[in-house]
């Protein structure tokens, strides 16, 4: 069976956005610009290099299908372009960014997905697609790289109202720009 293994950014008040920020309406996008660093681009690319595939929500999806493709240089491009890519989505007709395949429903498609060969999953991103992963008890481990920031507002990962989830520290590293990255196993 294979592992899905989600991947975020979040600010100490539990906020998460793609690092270019905009999605939400919030003054603060971008908050994660000045933690760049060597050691981060380390983990994010070794991270990639351990999935043989993506599961994306359809708004993630579009972002990195609008600029991967036309991305050449550093240890992503290559990669991110050839891993096969499930994109989850009601909406979406078709999905052209190369070995894109769309899924339909989280609980049985995504389920049936996790039951194939091969190795791990990644989720980047994607938020309302993970809290239906959440939900639905088809995450096997959980990255989170909390940066020491918080924007006082926008976009949450685990809402109000939600089941108690119990997470098993896996991993825990302090990065020297003083971002923390926590990898919790999920237990099913």
């Amino acid at each position: 069976m294979r592992k899905i293994i989600t991947t975020q950014f979040v600010t100490l008040d539990g906020v998460t956005e793609a690092p270019g920020g905009g999605e939400t309406n919030h003054p603060h996008g971008g908050w994660q610009s000045p933690y760049r660093s060597a050691e981060g681009g380390q983990y994010k690319a070794e991270e990639l290099a351990g999935a043989d595939a993506l599961l994306l929500g359809r708004k993630t999806y579009d972002q990195f299908a609008a600029f991967w493709p036309t991305q050449t240089t550093g240890p992503f491009p290559e990669r991110m372009n050839k891993l096969p890519k499930y994109v989850v989505s009601g909406s979406l007709q078709k999905a052209s960014w190369n070995n894109s395949q769309i899924l339909r429903n989280v609980a049985s498609d995504v389920a049936a997905l996790k039951n194939t060969e091969g190795g791990n999953i990644l989720v980047y991103g994607s938020t309302t697609l993970i809290k239906s992963l959440l939900h639905h008890d088809l995450i096997d481990e959980f990255r989170m790289m909390v940066f020491p920031v918080s924007v006082g507002g926008g976009l949450k990962l685990f809402d109000e109202g939600r089941r108690l989830k119990k997470f098993t520290l896996k991993h825990p590293k302090v990065l020297d720009n003083g971002v923390l990255i926590l990898e919790y196993l999920i237990p099913h």
